[in-house]
């Protein structure tokens, strides 16, 4: 069974910087890809980043491009990072780890994303 945990949120400022990690079981990073989702209060889950794949580059949202940077840590390959910088108040969400198929690579769906961890929660205040 495939277990997702996110951690490093918390209560930041605005302009501050945090570092997600998400930490899978087993070896599913080497034969799917992870990303990034976030769903603040009132609002649908969104597409935030997933890690690229051959030779294309990691997709973000238009809302993060420039501040967040989503990594694998390549030595094990069973963790993934999403560096967030210069938050702002509209960051503040539940941020989730989720994984999706090589083959749906491109999709910012979260229909297209099959196993998903709990959520750390990322609260930016002004």
């Amino acid at each position: 069974q495939v277990h997702l945990v996110e951690s490093g949120g918390g209560l930041v400022q605005a302009g501050d910087s945090v570092r997600l990690s998400c930490v899978a079981s087993g070896r599913i990073f080497s034969y799917s890809l992870p990303g990034w989702f976030r769903q603040a209060p009132g609002k649908e889950r969104e597409f935030v980043a997933v890690i690229g794949w051959r030779d294309a580059s990691p997709l973000y949202a238009d809302s993060v491009k420039g501040r967040f940077t989503i990594s694998r840590d390549d030595a094990n390959n069973t963790v993934v990072y999403l560096q967030m910088n210069n938050l702002k108040p509209e960051d503040t969400a539940l941020y989730y780890c989720a994984t999706t198929s090589f083959s749906k690579f491109g999709s910012t769906s979260s229909r297209d994303f099959d196993y998903w961890g709990q959520g750390t929660q990322v609260t930016v205040s002004s």
